[in-house]
């Protein structure tokens, strides 16, 4: 019975109003008998990541109705990070992630849909899909729109990174007017979600790992033949996900998260994967921690040469054969456990069985695991007296992995922007960014502005950055995020002045300001827990809900 949740509406007599409006919308006794297929579209026309996934939904849906199941699409929606960053309105970005899991929850809950295709684009889309998945638990399936082609202007290959980081080239006069516009005109050629390993990409690839998605989805680019191929097989496979009553907690797992784990850590992901992982897991009633990215990234070493700090895109993954390439490398280095179970109906080594060696003679994209870019992962999870319940470094090896130096305190974003055209920003400076965590910002805001205002003008490796936000899977540099506390919760970022010497070891795993203990409970007795900046609505409500960074950001746990 592949109906189990429509037939509610569709075959209850005592249910007339809602078969009439099924009747209105064009369906026939026969569709009331089949079971209904869910697709959730998270297109809208503002942005390049989004602008093609109506699109995609389209394509689904006629796929889902040709196996004999009724297909409705419902849309949700998106923020789009690119376009947000270094504004008020990157405060909703993290927040979407609670919007879009709490809509598609709600639609299908409320309409009896037997199963759920979501079609994400931009960062938050996809584990807010993942979270509703796990909340539904119908069988489900994530088609990821895909990734971005490169852009190229003046003989160079551009990304989204190339467009923020050609402010910071302006400001210091290294590039004139009208290259700047240049960058900027050329950098987004059309529709996929920003190239590099960023975090939609980073978000993809660990779902694709997870068994959330079918093989290849996290590397075929947008505009491919191979991302309409998969739309046909999404079809395919949700129907025999119903049929075998495969549902996504018998997908998600700890095993599966750690296998989502060893892929970004081996790709050099973002690290909003970490809070996004953990709300993933909590909403699955599965235990994951901070430990647990520490433990990975001291078992699986940096073997993906891609951007931010690397050289190459998604779209060159997807050239030398995509993420089951990886996975099974991977798998053969006793770094993937190959039983979990997939959306195909199969596990992941039954999927992985066809896929070919890694050959690295013919492509310097991946490394071998006994000659990485870096021995450790780069996501390495630092403690000491300025995060006591943690917070989340980016560390590739290229920045180093000590830095010492006096503090440069900025209540935001935009005050750093002005402090470095000013020229209060100073090599060997560690700038603190402060009041901008998850209930102090409120929402959490991405720092890709000012780490690509700081690359651009040429201190990328002269100073480091602090903050209680985020960074942009596009960040690179000596950056630390996520420290919890954060100041608005009296998290001891708050007490810091301009000159504290600052210590950051991403080999001993410590954050610490050197200064004795009775001087910080001084500044303590001094410091005043400021309002909320958000007084109504959508971030007044976040605010009082959200959990802290370490926690997942997750705002539904008691």
């Amino acid at each position: 019975m592949l109906n189990k949740y429509s037939r509610t509406l569709t075959q209850n007599e005592t249910q007339p109003a809602a078969q009439a409006m099924l009747y209105g919308i064009g369906l026939t006794d026969e569709d009331l008998m089949k079971a209904q297929v869910g697709i959730a579209s998270m297109g809208y026309d503002g942005n390049t990541c989004n602008m093609h996934l109506n699109e995609l939904a389209e394509e689904v849906k006629k796929h889902i109705w040709d196996e004999g199941l009724v297909g409705l699409i419902f849309h949700t929606i998106g923020v789009s990070d690119g376009m947000a960053n270094g504004t008020d309105g990157m405060r909703y970005s993290l927040v979407s992630r609670e919007i879009i899991a709490d809509s598609i929850e709600t639609v299908c809950e409320a309409q009896y849909y037997d199963s759920l295709i979501a079609v994400p684009g931009c960062d938050k889309n996809m584990p807010a899909s993942i979270m509703a998945m796990a909340r539904l638990n119908r069988p489900s399936i994530m088609v990821y729109g895909g990734t971005i082609g490169a852009g190229h202007y003046a003989g160079k290959e551009l990304n989204i990174v190339s467009a923020f980081e050609a402010l910071g080239e302006k400001i210091s006069g290294q590039i004139s007017p009208e290259d700047f516009k240049g960058i900027i005109k050329n950098a987004c050629p059309g529709p996929g979600a920003c190239g590099g390993m960023y975090t939609a990409n980073t978000m993809a690839s660990a779902i694709e790992a997870m068994g959330m998605s079918l093989p290849y989805s996290a590397s075929n680019p947008a505009d491919s033949q191979e991302k309409r191929d998969e739309l046909l097989q999404a079809a395919k496979s949700v129907k025999v996900l119903m049929e075998k009553d495969i549902k996504p907690l018998d997908i998600i797992s700890k095993k599966s998260l750690e296998n989502a784990l060893a892929i970004i850590t081996a790709l050099g992901g973002s690290t909003n994967a970490v809070i996004h992982l953990i709300a993933i897991a909590k909403t699955a009633g599965i235990s994951l921690g901070l430990e647990d990215f520490q433990k990975m990234s001291n078992k699986v070493p940096l073997i993906g040469d891609l951007k931010p700090s690397g050289k190459y895109l998604m779209k060159d993954l997807h050239r030398i054969g995509g993420v089951p390439l990886v996975l099974k490398y991977l798998m053969g280095k006793g770094l993937i456990h190959g039983e979990c179970m997939t959306v195909t109906g199969n596990s992941l080594a039954e999927n992985l069985a066809e896929i070919p060696e890694l050959d690295f003679e013919s492509q310097d994209l991946i490394h071998p695991i006994e000659k990485p870019l870096k021995k450790e992962g780069h996501i390495q999870i630092l403690k000491g007296n300025l995060a006591t319940k943690g917070s989340v470094a980016k560390i590739t090896g290229k920045e180093g992995e000590r830095f010492e130096g006096p503090a440069r305190v900025f209540d935001g974003e935009k005050q750093l922007i002005e402090g470095i055209e000013s020229g209060r920003v100073k090599k060997g400076d560690v700038i603190v960014i402060r009041y901008v965590g998850p209930k102090g910002g409120p929402g959490m805001p991405e720092m890709l502005k000012p780490t690509s205002a700081i690359i651009g003008a040429g201190l990328g490796k002269e100073v480091a950055l602090i903050t209680d936000g985020r960074f942009s899977g596009g960040t690179h540099g000596f950056v630390v995020g996520h420290i919890c506390p954060e100041a608005h919760e009296g998290g001891n970022l708050a007490l810091l002045k301009d000159g504290d010497v600052i210590k950051i070891d991403a080999i001993n795993n410590i954050i610490e300001v050197d200064l004795p203990d009775d001087e910080l409970e001084a500044r303590r007795d001094e410091w005043k827990e400021p309002e909320l900046k958000a007084k109504r609505g959508t971030l007044f409500k976040y605010a009082r809900n959200v959990k802290n960074a370490s926690e997942g950001c997750v705002t539904d746990e008691a």
